[in-house]
């Protein structure tokens, strides 16, 4: 009986790991996700040796060693399916799972143990499998340490450049454009997926006090900082009005891919009549990008419910700003094929909302019908950056004083 229970949980932990390490070695994102699924092969591999031994040890005494290699089999065996176990407590969705190898955990610890027992009247091998098992389990820890967690925690954000060229009149002199070239850096070894991008400029009147501000002035200007995009400087001359939107469009294309160490280029124009009343213009963009390695997009596309105003279902959150919104989606990938198994899939959500400063964008990851993820969440896991740059202004004297 305990011969059978035993090679019973070694077998078992050689098809699941060989089911999920082939799984990661194939199709893992990452070097270290396709390094891991190797690994698991490798335990795989030990533990069925481990079975072969136990048999032979337990019933023919063929090879003088076959006890030590079952028990070495029995403790990689032990230490995958507690590794999976505690892994799977704290990410995994799936119950049975959970429940699977938490019994695989167990059953592994009771054949260490039955292993061992048999190995009592043989002591110089058993010192010598003690040795190769602490020395491995060490020798794991810091494998896993370096070269798996260590690289998940190296942060990226790729950075946002914007510049203004010079004015171009109209053939008939009655209007003028502004080029602004808005370049993407990404100086890094990640690649990354567009959710969407935005750019928006915003012409305001900027007359001259005389005297000079008061104290009451400034504060009363310190109010209106409730939001990144109201937010004009503090002078002691300069009486900022209300800036108004004269033009917004993405940049970029939605669900566009941004490979390691690449640069992507965009010009925009901004067109105003020569007798505009405005001083200056301020230029904004943005991105919203998730990282290759955490996550992968599947057909990032509007839903079927696309408007908001015609039925499209938005977060409590997004309906108190009271603004129209559009509303693209789409299923998400695991980057392993363990958290593939067990755990639920999540949908992507990415809601374009329409103000008075052009478009904010903001995204939600949820299970089916479930309830979204905290923002640490979308940030850690599914690696979602956003980079913003702006304001960026320029003054629009040179050009009205153009005959």
């Amino acid at each position: 009986m305990p011969l059978v229970s035993v090679l019973l949980v070694l077998l078992l932990t050689t098809a699941v790991l060989g089911y999920f390490g082939v799984g990661d070695l194939t199709s893992a994102f990452t070097f270290p996700g396709r390094l891991t699924g190797a690994v698991l092969v490798v335990v795989a591999f030990v533990s069925f040796l481990g079975a072969v031994a136990l048999v032979d040890h337990w019933l023919f005494r063929t090879f003088a060693n076959s006890g030590t290699v079952a028990l070495v089999g029995a403790f990689a065996a032990l230490v995958a399916n507690l590794t999976l176990f505690l892994e799977l407590l704290y990410n995994a969705d799936s119950v049975l799972w959970k429940a699977f190898f938490g019994a695989l955990a167990g059953g592994s610890a009771w054949a260490v143990y039955t292993v061992w027992r048999t190995l009592a009247a043989i002591p110089a091998p058993k010192r010598v499998a003690t040795a190769l098992i602490v020395t491995t389990a060490i020798a794991a820890g810091n494998f896993g340490y370096q070269n798996l967690y260590l690289p998940s925690q190296h942060e990226i954000r790729p950075v946002i450049r914007l510049t203004t060229g010079n004015p171009v009149p109209s053939p008939d002199r009655k209007a003028f454009s502004v080029p602004v070239d808005i370049t993407l850096e990404n100086h890094s070894d990640l690649s990354f997926d567009v959710l969407g991008t935005e750019f928006h400029a915003m012409a305001q009147k900027v007359p001259l006090a005389q005297p000079d501000r008061l104290r009451e002035q400034w504060r009363a200007t310190a109010k209106q900082w409730r939001k990144f995009e109201e937010t004009n400087p503090l002078s002691r001359t300069e009486i900022y009005e209300p800036g108004e939107l004269v033009d917004a469009q993405p940049w970029m294309r939605y669900g566009a891919s941004i490979d390691a160490n690449d640069t992507v280029n965009a010009r925009v124009v901004v067109q105003l009549p020569k007798d505009t009343a405005y001083d200056q213009v301020a230029f904004y963009a943005s991105a919203h990008l998730t990282r290759k390695d955490r996550v992968a997009l599947d057909h990032l596309t509007p839903k079927p419910a696309f408007m908001s105003w015609a039925g499209g279902r938005v977060p409590d959150w997004l309906k108190k700003e009271g603004s129209d919104s559009l509303i693209y989606g789409c299923p998400l990938r695991e980057n392993n094929a363990i958290d593939a198994e067990t755990r639920d899939t999540r949908q992507l959500t990415v809601y374009w909302n329409f103000g008075a400063h052009g478009v904010s964008i903001s995204e939600t990851v949820s299970k089916e019908h479930g309830k979204d993820e905290p923002d640490q969440v979308t940030t850690s896991r599914y690696g979602i950056r956003v980079v913003e740059t702006g304001p960026v202004e320029r003054t629009l004297w040179d050009v009205k004083n153009r005959r």
